[in-house]
């Protein structure tokens, strides 16, 4: 039987994600107090910058892939995932998503802080999509995977970095998406949820979900993925095989 990565299933495999020509630009203030901020508010554009993280980014994704995203700090593969996320919005360019998508984005993004671990969890669902009914079903495995039951009934507030990140793994793999977008946020947890979080994500695989993740870790693109991106300073400069991306990766920090 041909396994997902196969270019046959491939090739007959829906588009699930479309970047077409995404450039995002930050202003980049260059005072460096208050004081000046205040001084130069309103005057000239002299005293911002345009800093460019992304420019002319096109790919396509197909259902069932997983895609790593990799680059030098500040090379863009955090915004790049951000707005295939739709948690920010491109310049220009327009990306195309199709299906339920969870996204693992930086620590405590999409949490309350006031909130409890548990109206966080019904707050998450309902943003993605699940009725009240589907989260009470989910809701014991969302505990029970979290390993922070005792916790559950706290302001997420007060809990630890690895707290945060057991959750919010927790929810996004219990919302049945269809693609599942993971940013740098595994490397906080220990490492025995870090291994029960990597067991899921190869379920994922096997049921032919689709995985965009950013990571520095050369083992895990190299173990997870069938495809690697990567960008320098804004740009793709690699789209191919994990062995030449991580090649490609190499090559890109001596320039």
């Amino acid at each position: 039987m041909p396994s997902q990565s196969d270019p046959r299933v491939l090739a007959k495999a829906p588009t699930v994600v479309r970047a077409t020509d995404v450039s995002k630009r930050f202003v980049i203030r260059k005072e460096k107090s208050l004081k000046e901020r205040i001084v130069n508010f309103g005057r000239s554009q002299k005293h911002k910058d345009d800093f460019w993280a992304l420019r002319n980014v096109s790919f396509e994704i197909k259902a069932g892939t997983t895609i790593g995203l990799v680059g030098a700090n500040g090379s863009g593969k955090s915004t790049l995932l951000k707005v295939l996320g739709g948690i920010i919005q491109p310049n220009d360019g327009t990306v195309e998503r199709r299906g339920r998508l969870a996204a693992l984005l930086e620590l405590g993004a999409g949490f309350h802080p006031d909130l409890t671990g548990r109206e966080n969890v019904y707050l998450n669902s309902s943003i993605l999509g699940l009725s009240r009914k589907q989260t009470d079903e989910y809701f014991q495995s969302i505990v029970d995977f979290s390993e922070i039951e005792e916790f559950i009934d706290t302001q997420v507030k007060f809990y630890s970095s690895g707290m945060y990140v057991r959750l919010a793994f927790a929810i996004a793999v219990h919302v049945d998406p269809d693609i599942l977008l993971v940013d740098e946020v595994l490397a906080v947890g220990d490492e025995p949820f870090q291994a029960k979080c990597m067991s899921k994500i190869r379920q994922f695989q096997a049921e032919g979900r689709t995985i965009i993740l950013v990571s520095h870790s050369a083992g895990q693109i190299e173990d997870l993925c069938d495809r690697v991106v990567v960008l320098s300073h804004g740009n793709v400069v690699f789209d191919g095989d994990a062995a030449g991306g991580l090649l490609a990766l190499r090559e890109s920090f001596e320039h």
